[in-house]
């Protein structure tokens, strides 16, 4: 036999009437949530880190050997996976700039009639924060070249960037690649995204790019879009997106060595090819199309200081020994890729 209702039970059931002072009327019992506040982020992020240590050192494993292997390279590396890097990014942004269109916009400023050159200019300055300069740690208006007002009045993103740097700087516990994570997820939430199509995820992602490699001297920045773009995909808990952002690097620092390997294959055979040739213009134009993924006659030109008829002549030679191809297929405004 059941027990008998009390009046205690009957008010106790009356979920409609006012609650306890401080909870919203119009919240159901069981439905009151307070927001989170910057302790418990990080406390979040926390956990998701030692749920993911062992993951977590593959990663940084790999991005040492990057590091290690850029610094032993020549220079010109680090500004070919820039451009790979900026160009894979625009296509996330939705911008789709190539690599190919990309090398030619940030070393002669070509664009044709129908590029979009506000797009460009972001993919070009992405490739400029991703190959040099200081980094986020420097001030983050000053990094990024953001400033929403004039300088003797009050600047609104500079006091956003202030709350997202204050908030970096309280993780500091936590490694280069795990805040760096955090980071570009509290991006929008922040209001660092910007309006009017200013590349709030193409500044976001090169932040957390250049954040993620820590005190790196060879890799300035961690590939994070090589692979594919999962790294940079929304939505999930902290350990979630932790484990997609480590997946994603780690397959973004594959492609990036493989690609080095390809590379560091091709100069020695160029070398060993182009041995019998004397003069400067050989070597410089060689170590031009290692630099860019695509070099023009005049963009090569330009890069070496040899005149017109040696760039040219020096093309066709390597053109005709397999060690470059021509990729236009036209007579004119021709362009070459080294064969990897």
């Amino acid at each position: 036999m059941s027990a008998p209702i009390t009046p205690d039970d009957d008010e106790a059931d009356l979920w409609f009437l006012p609650g306890p002072p401080g909870l919203d009327p119009e919240t159901p019992p069981g439905l009151h949530r307070e927001e989170p506040g910057e302790a418990d982020v990080l406390a979040e992020w926390q956990r998701a880190e030692a749920g993911q240590a062992a993951r977590l050192a593959q990663v940084a494993g790999r991005l040492g050997a990057l590091d290690d292997r850029l610094m032993r390279g020549p220079e010109g590396w680090r500004n070919r996976l820039a451009l790979i890097e900026a160009a894979e990014l625009s296509w996330f942004a939705g911008d789709r700039i190539s690599a190919d269109r990309l090398a030619l916009w940030v070393a002669l400023r070509l664009s044709g009639v129908q590029e979009d050159a506000a797009a460009l200019a972001r993919a070009g300055w992405a490739v400029r924060r991703l190959g040099g300069g200081p980094g986020p740690e420097a001030g983050l208006p000053a990094f990024l070249g953001r400033h929403d007002t004039a300088p003797d009045a009050a600047d609104p993103f500079a006091e956003r960037a202030g709350s997202w740097e204050a908030l970096m700087a309280r993780g500091a516990a936590l490694h280069p690649i795990t805040r760096a994570c955090m980071g570009f997820h509290l991006w929008a939430l922040a209001g660092l995204a910007g309006t009017e199509g200013r590349g709030g995820v193409t500044e976001a992602a090169v932040t957390a790019a250049r954040s993620a490699a820590g005190a790196g001297q060879g890799a300035l920045f961690v590939p994070l879009v090589m692979g594919g773009a999962a790294a940079l995909r929304p939505g999930g808990a902290p350990a979630i997106r932790l484990k997609r952002w480590l997946d994603g690097m780690e397959g973004a620092l594959l492609t990036a060595m493989r690609h080095l390997d390809q590379l560091e294959a091709w100069d020695a055979r160029a070398r060993a090819v182009m041995s019998p040739l004397s003069g400067r213009t050989p070597g410089l134009l060689r170590a031009a199309l290692a630099d860019w993924p695509l070099v023009s006659a005049p963009m090569a030109e330009a890069l070496t200081g040899a005149s017109r008829a040696a760039v040219q002549r020096n093309l066709a030679w390597m053109e005709g020994r397999g060690l470059i191809h021509e990729v236009t297929g036209q007579g004119r405004f021709r362009m070459w890729r080294a064969a990897l």
